[in-house]
């Protein structure tokens, strides 16, 4: 059973020709290499992509870090200064009942913060949310620490910094008249307690467009995903304002780490992605997410661009496979159509150097054998063929020339006595085109025949196509007496007329030229029929042309 289903197996193979079997094999041989160089370059390519990609991203998460790192000094610095200025605390918690000294404070408070507004044109806005009492509301700058107020998400957390700076984003609001719509807002929030022994005097708030930070990384977000998120992972800023104040932990899984730098691989909306982050001082991080779509185009490309070579080369192989297949087995070919001939009783083998190894050996005996097979039969066969060759004889001496010139003039009678000229006009050139052609068997005629068999020949064809042929003669007299081979001229203004003739109102004009050059005599036939393409114009140069020489 094993046996059977093996020769099954390898039946199919077997049974291709040694050409074929030879050209399977090289061609197998030819091509697991160049696959395995294309899935090769292709791995190599993209792993070289993903490290560099990597080492990429690293490097511009870490300037974006460096320049958020130095925006979030400043705004500290900021608010340290109004936190430190023991002139602002003393207006702030001063008691206004029996005191007309508030200008002086509006004064001085409107003074430092304009200072603060115009040395620092990215922040938006700065107020105090004071929990004196006694102090008068401007609403510019010192506003009263509400309920509203306290309803803030900064409120609670900010009570448990004792003094320190937490940040937080306020999203986009919409238009509420009076109130303008504000874009989404990067606020600073401080208890103001310095000095303070038992209670903060107030709370500063800074406001800066989430759009100044947006800007270390907008021109990074092109095609990529770039988030600043906070210790607890709320996005800070980012390309999709929606996602503001949202943990980023709801699309993308970071690890537990709270500082230093990283990256992964990962799934994200459905897409394969590399991230890579890293960390500042606060605990901050720069979330840089890389589609693979994106930086394998590259490789994609490369990858295309290969097999696009390799198909070539593959073709190529094929070709010299082949060609190297064909030579390998030509000699078992001819040698194989020689045993067929004599199987056929054809003893005129192909002749073929053979060599002098095993196969030349077995062409040897075959041409011998088929040399003693072709003498045995010849003998027998010689009477009969001698006996048809006679017949065949007899039936074209039966072609009698006069035969064919009688019947053309009897056409010709007829035609007449109908009153059809066209019919006795082609009937008659006819009748004189055969005369000067057969000739009594002659090949070589006078020039001045070969035209005058050429008139009557254009004589025929003007009829047939009812005077769309234009015919011009350019002989010169000395040539007209020079022998030449009969039937020259005719086929090349058949092949003009048959090629040539595309246009029913102005048909085609035909130059029919002899004339002596150089000792030579040249025939020339020219038209200006519709051509033919180049390529096939190299080959076929000479059915609208020729130049024959005579001695």
């Amino acid at each position: 059973m094993r046996r059977f289903l093996s020769r099954n197996l390898t039946s199919p193979f077997l049974n291709l020709s040694m050409r074929g079997k030879l050209f399977s094999l090289f061609l197998l041989v030819a091509f697991i290499p160049l696959l395995s160089f294309v899935f090769y370059s292709y791995h190599t390519v993209k792993s070289q992509l993903i490290q560099q990609t990597f080492a990429s991203a690293a490097l511009m998460t870490s300037q974006i870090n460096s320049n958020l790192q130095n925006k979030l000094d400043n705004y500290n610095k900021i608010s340290a200064s109004l936190y430190l200025d023991e002139t602002l605390q003393d207006y702030l918690v001063k008691s206004y009942r029996d005191n007309a000294d508030f200008l002086d404070a509006y004064r001085y408070i409107d003074n430092v913060m304009n200072n603060v507004l115009t040395t620092n044109p990215e922040v938006f806005g700065i107020a105090i949310y004071t929990t004196n009492t006694t102090m008068h509301i401007d609403d510019t700058f010192i506003k009263p620490l509400t309920d509203v107020i306290e309803q803030k998400p900064w409120f609670h957390k900010v009570q448990n910094t004792y003094g320190n700076v937490i940040f937080t984003i306020t999203p986009a609001q919409p238009a509420d008249p009076p109130r303008k719509a504000t874009p989404p807002m990067f606020t600073l929030v401080r208890y103001l307690n310095y000095n303070s022994l038992n209670f903060p005097y107030g709370i500063l708030a800074i406001d800066i467009q989430e759009s100044e930070l947006y800007a270390l990384i907008d021109k990074e977000d092109k095609d990529k995903d770039i988030y600043i998120v906070d210790e607890q992972g709320t996005i800070v800023s980012g390309k999709d304002k929606t996602r503001l104040n949202a943990n980023i932990g709801e699309w993308l899984a970071l690890p537990q780490q709270t500082g230093g730098s990283g990256k992964f691989e990962t799934e994200y909306e459905g897409e394969k992605v590399l991230v890579v982050y890293n960390a500042i001082r606060s605990g901050w991080k720069t979330v840089s997410i890389i589609p693979y779509s994106g930086f394998m185009k590259a490789a994609n490309e490369s990858t295309h661009r290969l097999l696009v070579i390799a198909s070539v080369c593959l073709l190529l192989c094929m070709v010299l496979i082949y060609a190297v297949a064909r030579l390998s087995t030509k000699r078992i070919e001819t040698l194989l159509k020689n045993i067929r001939r004599l199987e056929r009783e054809d003893f005129d083998l192909v002749s073929m150097k053979m060599g002098h190894d095993e196969i030349g050996q077995m062409s040897f005996a075959l041409n011998k054998m088929a040399a003693r097979f072709k003498n045995l039969i010849n003998e027998v066969y010689k009477k009969e063929i001698s006996k048809q060759e006679a017949e065949l004889g007899m039936l074209q001496a039966q072609i009698n020339p006069h035969f064919l010139y009688n019947t053309l003039a009897s056409i010709s009678a007829l035609a007449m006595k109908n009153d059809d000229r066209r019919t006795q006009d082609m009937v008659s050139h006819l009748a004189k085109f055969y005369r000067i052609s057969l000739n009594k068997g002659k090949s070589i005629i006078s020039l001045n025949e070969e035209l005058k068999l050429t008139h009557n020949y254009i004589a025929i064809q003007q009829i047939r196509y009812q005077d769309l042929i234009h015919i011009h003669y350019r002989i010169e007299d000395d040539v007209r007496s020079y022998p030449t081979v009969k039937l020259t001229l005719q086929p090349f203004i058949e092949n003009s007329i048959r090629h040539g003739l595309w246009d029913d109102d102005y048909g085609i004009g035909i130059v029919i030229k002899a004339y002596r050059k150089d000792g030579d005599i040249y025939l020339e036939v020219i038209d200006d029929g519709m051509g033919m393409p180049r390529s096939r114009s190299a080959r076929d140069r000479s059915s609208s042309r020729r130049s024959t020489a005579a001695n």
